[in-house]
């Protein structure tokens, strides 16, 4: 370490810089709000006094107080008043030229400042923390007071009174001793920071002052400037170990902006996206970029297009409405599916991935910890930190159902509310959701409804916007174009079709793009609004299923939205509202069709049951119903006959439908050969 020869005194030459404009207004508006901290901004100090930067950074402890001593004299200049109540005034630094990496954190950075950035997911509640103790001695009544450091209170060696100079009996008293708010923070590495098959690294916070407490919430991205510190954990009866735990004593915190246009974009890169965006062909250019190392599924490319762009969600005084979709992949295996979520993942400017068996609901959700001090934490989990990325859950039929439930609110209203151990508290979650299944007998079977074919509740399908279904169904000329894309990979090692747009730049061109907001134009608006008339108007006739729903119109507005922001436009044209259409027949005609009546029937995904379906099980249970009335008990032989007889409902069918009752507990068997309702 070289020493560094300064102009003037340290103290001379911070007063100096603080004397610029800007920070004169600073000191000022400090009497008006009542704060006692001043921020600077790091690059200007160091346009300014590199010298003094540099020891800044190697000695902070020296430094920061001959900056916190220039900040109060220039502040008696500025107001003298207000001067004389602060007893001292704080210099926080902001964005420091270089961040730290939590993952070379280490030794070489004990006592220097440095700033990190991660994710919160961890955060105490505030305490307040004593720092000049004061003691009075039993003996004589002599108040002592010592000042403190490490997490045990240290009482006086020996009494101050010199007549008395006992070593015991001191009683702590709170009154006279000075006290200020702290609480411990915990960040973890950012999801795209991380190298890939690396647990992520973590580092606790200490946040030592008022105005520094509460600024950061689980699942905020923070960038933290602070002194590094080493403290030997002391165990008991046995005394400090020698391996050391880091953590930082913080000087500013500041939470970054949540939204993914984080990822820095140069001139040049900006240059070339908006290029990119005047290309007419740009739509089949990014579905060319998705995944293209594997082969077909144009309509489910499109599909991830759609939930990397997302529309744009609106705030309204009663209610929010969420621009991010959700979309559903059911398929038989090998198909592909979890390589399209792992790319998904990876693609989006924030994006996470996780399997369903080994993903709990205070894994997705968060999770209440009790602290070694006995009180209680809030950890954010995967649905909090992927917050306005893309979450992708793999096999999300196997996930256990009393977690899966953790996800139905995170899916239609972005949040995530916890009320567990004496935590009451309600996290973002705005998060788009690409989940992927596998279909309950192993195959797909297109002659039983989407409900039946997988083993999830109606309750999360009616929340997903787009249900698609990948079939493994043998075709000559298909079947041997895939042959051949597989076995080029495999021979060659690399992907046999370019992608127009490479990864980093497509990246950073769905940041661009969230950006837009874009707006309906008439056009759109007529498209939409008379499809799903139409949609709506087979369906008002008597006895006919309902096609659609105003769930389904809210993610037309969404596809269409994301569609335009694909193309930074700022406008939805008659031609995204069409592709929106379009796309939302496809996801319907797959698993929306009453496999019965062959007609469209929304009620499949909302509710488990086609209307044909329904209608028979009402048949049955009015029937039913009138024969109890005859004979109390219903003979099940009589019922099948009368139902073949009167209604054509054939006597297998009947039997499955009742069965069906039966297990669900609608009806019940008082003794073999006969049913009742229950």
């Amino acid at each position: 370490m070289t020493e560094v020869e300064l102009r003037a005194d340290p103290e001379e030459i911070f007063q100096d810089f603080l004397k610029l404009d800007k920070y004169r207004e600073r000191l000022s508006s400090m009497a008006v709000s009542g704060r006692t901290s001043l921020i600077v901004d790091f690059d200007e100090l160091l346009a300014s006094e590199p010298q003094l930067v540099q020891l800044l950074l190697e000695k902070p402890d020296e430094y920061l107080e001959y900056a916190n001593r220039a900040a109060k004299a220039q502040l008696q200049i500025e107001e003298p008043e207000c001067a004389e109540e602060i007893s001292k005034v704080t210099v926080r630094f902001s964005n420091l030229p270089q961040p730290t990496p939590l993952r070379i954190l280490g030794s070489k950075h004990i006592g220097t400042l440095v700033m990190v950035e991660g994710i919160v997911v961890r955060a105490s509640p505030a305490r307040p923390m004593v720092m000049e103790a004061a003691f009075k001695c039993k003996w004589c009544g002599v108040m002592s007071e010592v000042t403190q450091s490490g997490p045990f209170l240290s009482a006086p060696l020996a009494c101050s009174n010199p007549n008395c100079r006992r070593k015991s009996s001191f009683e702590f008293i709170q009154e006279e001793s000075t006290f200020i708010d702290s609480q411990d923070v915990r960040i973890q590495e950012r999801p795209e920071d991380l190298p890939p098959g690396q647990l992520p690294r973590w580092l606790d916070i200490k946040l030592l002052e008022r105005d520094l407490v509460d600024v950061a919430r689980p699942g905020d991205h923070v960038s933290v400037v602070g002194i590094a510190r080493a403290v030997a954990p002391t165990v008991p009866r046995v005394g400090r170990l020698r391996s050391f735990t880091l953590h930082l004593d913080t000087n500013y915190i500041d939470v970054e902006s949540k939204e993914p246009e984080k990822v820095l974009i140069s001139p040049e890169e900006e240059k070339q996206i908006l290029k990119l965006a005047k290309d007419p062909k740009i739509h089949t250019k990014i579905l060319r970029s998705l995944a293209p190392s594997v082969y077909g599924y144009e309509h489910i490319k499109e599909a991830i297009m759609y939930i990397l762009f997302g529309g744009a969600s609106k705030q309204f005084p009663d209610i929010t409405i969420r621009g991010d979709m959700n979309v559903l992949l059911v398929g038989d295996p090998g198909t592909a599916k979890s390589q399209l979520l792992q790319y998904v993942a990876k693609i989006a400017p924030r994006g996470l991935y996780t399997s369903g068996r080994g993903t709990t609901a205070a894994g997705l959700t968060a999770a209440v910890l009790r602290e070694k001090s006995g009180g209680m934490t809030l950890e954010a989990g995967a649905l909090v930190l992927a917050d306005k990325g893309i979450a992708a859950i793999d096999e999300m039929d196997k996930m256990r159902t009393e977690d899966r439930v953790a996800i139905h609110e995170a899916m239609e209203q972005h949040t995530v509310s916890v009320a567990k151990g004496g935590i009451v508290a309600t996290l973002n979650a705005r998060t788009a959701i690409l989940a992927a299944a596998n279909p309950a007998l192993g195959r797909y079977d297109p002659y039983r409804t989407v409900a039946e074919n997988i083993s999830l509740p109606v309750t999360i399908l009616s929340r997903f916007d787009l249900i698609f279904v990948l079939r493994d169904v043998p075709e000559k000329s298909h079947d041997a174009k895939m042959t051949e894309h597989i076995l080029d990979l495999h021979r060659t090692g690399v992907s046999p079709v370019e992608p127009p747009i490479e990864p980093d730049l497509f990246r950073k061109y769905v940041s661009y793009a969230k950006n837009i907001k874009p707006v309906l134009t008439k056009e759109a608006l007529e498209h939409l609004k008379s499809f799903y008339l139409l949609m709506r108007s087979v369906s008002e006739t008597e006895g006919t299923p309902v096609a659609i729903t105003a769930r389904q119109l809210e993610s037309l507005v969404r596809l269409a939205e994301a569609r335009a922001r694909a193309a930074l436009r700022k406008e939805v044209t008659g031609e995204d509202a069409e592709r929106a259409t379009d796309i939302m027949k496809k996801s319907l005609e797959e698993v929306g069709i009453d496999i019965s009546s062959h007609k469209f029937d929304i009620d499949i995904i909302m509710t488990g049951k086609p209307k044909s379906l329904r209608d028979k099980l009402s048949v049955i249970l009015g029937l039913i119903t009138s024969m109890e009335k005859e004979t109390g008990m219903v003979d099940k032989e009589r019922l099948l006959e009368r139902l073949q007889a009167e209604y054509d409902i054939l006597s297998g069918e009947a039997e499955r439908l009742i069965g069906q009752m039966l297990k669900e507990g609608t009806l019940f068997a008082p003794r073999d050969g006969y049913i009742k309702k229950t």
